[in-house]
């Protein structure tokens, strides 16, 4: 009994270990051996030519030589397209730069031409010439307007010397004669003084002057007294410049001040006009230096223009 309650015992442990194991699904590991198919290339197979015999191998190494032989050719377009329109732009840039310094070049240099020139016409030829014309000009416009005011003031002083005498000789004639006769009017008077000379024009040179020009009809209507009053005293110079020395004197003052007068006008006017000559001179020099200063300039800008030039070209070589 003991020996059927011990096996009966050993036997439910293992039942005990079936019912309590936790593989209670089915295994579904395959009791075969797989097959595992590889896709590596062995060393025999990569030194084999198999692939090259392979159409479809063909077909796609060739598809990939054109598009790589196409991209490469499309990309050597590009570059020669950058490199032209590189070139072009660099080219375009240095032409620019060229005609701009030819410009600029041309431009100062016809500048320092045309100052240079008009400093040497000015300077060495116009002025000189111009200052010897200017001077005969002025020497010979100088003597004319001499004359000219010498004989514009003589007869601006005939001219108020007569007046005054004509005033004066009305009034001697009406003192003298009272209300006997009648006196020639004044327009009258100053046509018979027509063309008298500048040493004429004195008190006593008026009476002599309407004396002659006086008509003889004077001596026998109303205006004979008048003739034979005018008659003796241009007859007897000393009378008048004793009995009438006052009238003489304003008539000699008349004509001695509107020439005086004549002569300060037309000096003040040679003054302003040596004044404005001189100006001009003046004006004319100050021009001639400016070029020349501007000459200069341009000049030792060019040059110092020129020294960079060089230095850029020598360090473009080196």
């Amino acid at each position: 009994m003991n020996v059927y309650y011990i096996s009966i015992l050993l036997f439910a442990i293992p039942l005990n270990i079936l019912v309590s194991s936790p593989q209670k699904n089915p295994s579904i590991t395959p009791h075969h051996t797989p097959i595992y198919t590889s896709r590596l290339l062995s060393e025999k197979e990569i030194k084999s030519t198999n692939y090259d015999n392979d159409p479809q191998m063909k077909k796609v190494m060739k598809k990939f030589q054109d598009r790589t032989s196409e991209r490469l050719r499309e990309y050597d377009e590009r570059m020669k397209q950058k490199r032209q329109k590189s070139k072009e732009e660099r080219d375009k840039r240095t032409q620019e730069i060229i005609e701009k310094d030819k410009m600029e070049k041309s431009l100062e240099e016809k500048v320092e031409k045309g100052c240079l020139k008009c400093g040497v016409v000015l300077g060495g030829g116009v002025l000189p010439v111009w200052g010897m014309i200017t001077g005969l000009w002025y020497a010979t416009w100088s003597q004319y307007v001499a004359i000219a005011v010498a004989e514009a003031a003589t007869n601006a002083g005939i001219e108020a010397g007569v007046k005054v005498g004509l005033v004066k000789v009305t009034e001697i004639a009406t003192q003298s004669l009272g209300t006997s006769g009648e006196i020639p009017t004044m327009d009258v008077l100053a046509k018979m003084t027509t063309g008298i000379s500048a040493d004429n024009v004195t008190l006593h040179g008026i009476f002599n002057a309407i004396n002659s020009a006086m008509p003889r009809k004077y001596d026998y209507d109303t205006y004979s007294l008048f003739s034979s009053t005018v008659q003796k005293l241009a007859e007897t110079p000393k009378a008048v410049t004793t009995g009438y020395a006052t009238q003489a004197a304003e008539v000699t003052k008349a004509f001695a001040d509107a020439k005086a007068g004549v002569l300060t006008q037309a000096g003040n006017a040679t003054s302003t006009l040596t004044t404005a000559i001189t100006a001009t001179v003046v004006t004319i020099v100050v021009i001639v230096l400016i070029l020349v200063i501007i000459y200069l300039v341009l000049r030792y800008r060019r040059k110092k223009k020129m020294n960079k030039k060089s230095q850029y070209t020598k360090l473009l070589k080196e």
